[in-house]
């Protein structure tokens, strides 16, 4: 171990940024269940203090993203991958269809406060099915090949899906209103 001098300059941090930290040190579950929560939270904060009709700007032209539209595809994500995929629930996807596999970006009809209100539902579901589940290493059913898909990986390929997109809301956010932030 050396005795390098610790960094000075760190990257910026939101104005009163209410995420905990994830654990520095805790088992598989603790770990996996506070990071995610904590790329929630990140997308959250992202989102913030903008109006409606701010969160449905497409800030990045060409791309159709918004943080609207984040927001509606982050919650049929949590919903497919949880819910559909993991727990086998009989319930309908979210702003998909085969027909119109775009609709979350590019519809963004309706009451955006609801749809944030949806995606907040869905991570809650999400954290509840996690709960219940006796080990990471229970399986759901891939529906696109019918081959089991552990808890474990789920979680894994959703802290991916949230660092992605939750890059994504950086650049969206810092075009809208030059906010900045970790």
């Amino acid at each position: 171990m050396t005795d390098a001098p610790a960094p000075k300059h760190y990257a910026p941090r939101w104005n009163s940024d209410p995420r905990p930290d994830p654990p520095a040190v805790g088992g598989e579950r603790e770990t996996l269940s506070a990071v995610l929560d904590w790329h929630r939270a990140t997308f959250e904060l992202k989102c913030a203090g903008l109006p409606p009709d701010r969160l449905s700007e497409k800030a990045v032209p060409p791309s159709a993203l918004s943080l609207h539209g984040l927001a509606r595809h982050l919650a049929g994500v949590e919903r497919w991958w949880f819910r559909i995929q993991f727990a086998d629930e009989d319930v309908p996807m979210l702003y998909y269809s085969d027909e119109d596999p775009d609709q979350d970006f590019d519809r963004l009809d309706g009451d955006v406060d609801e749809a944030f209100a949806v995606w907040r539902a869905e991570c809650d579901r999400s954290r509840q099915i996690t709960t219940a589940a006796a080990s990471l290493d229970e399986t759901g059913v891939r529906k696109r090949t019918g081959e089991p898909i552990s808890l474990r990986r789920i979680m894994v390929d959703m802290i991916a899906e949230y660092a992605r997109h939750n890059g994504h809301a950086d650049l969206l956010r810092e075009r809208i209103d030059g906010s900045i932030g970790v």
